[in-house]
């Protein structure tokens, strides 16, 4: 790996760690407050674990989105592969505004399930290109999947918490 490629490689796991910075701003402050004061499934892990586990998946992303990049540019398929990425990281980071930011774990359930549609869409669209991005993301569908189910439970179970309250 050149230098030029290992600058880009840092880059691009650095742009995802941010988007889980930037989403982290809104979590933080809200778990042992209003977030512990809600009901939650059996299924539901301790707090302590979405925080290694959310920056190990960040970590698989910059790898994906380091592999998007290197499989050129100029290449239309690559471009939506890209374009398709970079709108899952926003609604990754909508979702944590959504849910934590705004306390309305309606909005957020509508956030996540729009996450997960656009990541499998971004999965499917990385096959075309990159098998290796695509499989990257794989764990991150799966998580997602899971946050999807806890958000619904969360959800069922609050339904004070449906709406928006700052």
């Amino acid at each position: 790996m050149t230098g030029k490629k290992i600058l880009y490689f840092v880059i691009a796991i650095g742009i995802c760690l941010l988007a889980g910075y930037i989403g982290s701003y809104y979590t933080t402050p809200e778990i042992p407050t209003w977030y512990a004061g809600l009901q939650k499934p059996d299924l539901n892990p301790p707090s302590w674990v979405f925080a290694p586990v959310w920056t190990a998946l960040y970590i698989l992303m910059g790898i994906s989105l380091y592999l998007i990049v290197q499989s050129g540019l100029k290449n239309p398929e690559v471009q939506l592969g890209l374009i398709l990425f970079i709108f899952q990281l926003i609604v990754n980071i909508g979702w944590s505004f959504f849910f934590f930011g705004l306390h309305s774990t309606f909005f957020g359930f509508m956030a996540i399930v729009l996450l997960w549609a656009v990541l499998l869409c971004t999965i499917i669209q990385l096959f075309r290109f990159s098998i290796p991005a695509a499989m990257l993301l794989i764990p991150y569908l799966g998580w997602v999947s899971f946050a999807g189910y806890l958000n619904y439970a969360i959800l069922i179970l609050n339904p004070g918490s449906f709406g928006i309250s700052l």
